[in-house]
């Protein structure tokens, strides 16, 4: 029985150094190393930035009221198409207590004076037709009456528009009917029957009763960083692409170039605007958010290979050339220059030609 044991364990210990002879062996052979290769190809590049901004109406109107008071009334809401002219709020006036009791003492003192312009002129009528006073005296008299006439409708005039902002003589001047400025679109009303507005001057800017805007006339609003707004200028043109209308792009051309830059981030950057072509069967709305693609370098025609394939040493570039795949691969490091690239393709302007091979990637050999 010991003799069988001692054979099984010399038998066990055999096997162990041979797996060990083996395994030292496998890792002591040279690994092989193949690469992917691609073949030079002559194609289209193209460097391209894209700045971030939304879409908005060029000419978007603030309609504000010339007078103060209460919204009496709204006719119109947001989404719904607008005149030049039309009625878009009414305001209901709330009159200041001192202004209208010197508005009804105008209209007193006015009417007693008129009574009185009246009598006078009543008189002196009667002498001028017995010829008992000058006719310089009547025109006087008269005069006296048209205007004591005149001061008593001013008084009534004033004493409506205290109270009601407005005279029955100039209701289609009403400044209590909040009209439109434009043709357009309301995109907002931010006014409710019973709220309060002031009136837009000099000190106050006013209550917006609405914004209206030209839904025909669109911009996009964006910002480019400083490293490539002076690659771009009036006139290039741009892809739109808006994140709200999938799978759809849009033209767009180049306007303006701020020529101040604005720090973000602890970046410059500089705002751009460019007018949208828009497709009538395409419903836009404003405040979209848009990314705008702009070409800031074109190279035509021209030998790429995968910038991947390409490398960078100090100020030189190189690439990998096969001189023999067999029987195994061989490449030989040759300079070349670059030109453009787009990020995943570079332009090789001269090193190589369109039919050599250059090392790609390393991968297993399957052998």
């Amino acid at each position: 029985m010991k003799k069988y044991l001692k054979f099984t364990l010399l038998a066990l210990l055999a096997i162990v150094l041979i797996g060990t002879f083996v395994f030292l062996y496998q890792k002591s052979k040279p690994k092989i190393v193949v690469y992917e290769t691609v073949k030079p190809q002559v194609a289209d590049l193209q460097k391209t930035t894209v700045a971030t901004g939304k879409v908005e109406p060029r000419d978007e109107v603030l309609i504000k009221p010339q007078i103060s008071g209460i919204i009496d009334e709204v006719y119109k809401e947001a989404g719904q198409s607008v005149k030049k002219g039309e009625v878009i709020a009414k305001v209901k006036v709330i009159p200041e207590l001192g202004q209208l009791n010197s508005a009804e003492s105008r209209v007193r003192l006015a009417a007693i004076n008129g009574a009185q312009a009246e009598t006078d002129f009543a008189r002196m009528q009667k002498l001028y037709n017995s010829k008992l006073i000058s006719s310089e005296e009547y025109e006087k008299s008269r005069v006296a009456v048209e205007q004591a006439r005149e001061e008593t409708q001013a008084a009534k005039d004033n004493l409506e528009i205290v109270k009601e902002g407005i005279t029955k003589n100039s209701a289609s001047f009403s400044s209590t009917m909040i009209r439109s400025t434009i043709d357009g679109l309301i995109l907002d009303v931010p006014v409710k029957t019973g709220n309060s507005v002031i009136m837009s001057n000099t000190f106050n800017d006013g209550t917006t009763i609405a914004t209206v805007a030209n839904m025909n006339d669109l911009i996009f609003r964006g910002n480019i960083d400083e490293t490539e707004v002076g690659r771009i200028h009036e006139g290039m043109p741009i892809k739109l692409t808006i994140g709200a209308l999938q799978n759809l792009t849009f033209n767009a051309k180049l306007e303006y170039i701020s020529p101040k830059g604005v720090e973000t981030n602890g970046a410059n950057q500089f705002e751009i605007k460019a007018a949208i072509s828009v497709p009538d069967s395409v419903q836009m709305r404003s405040g979209y958010s848009a990314n705008a693609e702009i070409v800031l370098q074109r190279a035509s025609q021209v030998l790429t290979v995968p910038e991947s394939t390409v490398e960078f040493s100090g100020d030189s570039t190189f690439v990998y050339v096969m001189t023999d795949s067999v029987p195994e691969q061989k490449f030989l490091r040759t300079q070349v220059t670059t030109g453009l690239s787009d990020g995943i393709k570079i332009e090789i302007k001269n090193g190589i030609t369109p039919t050599e091979t250059v090392r790609g990637a390393e991968k297993e050999d399957k052998k």
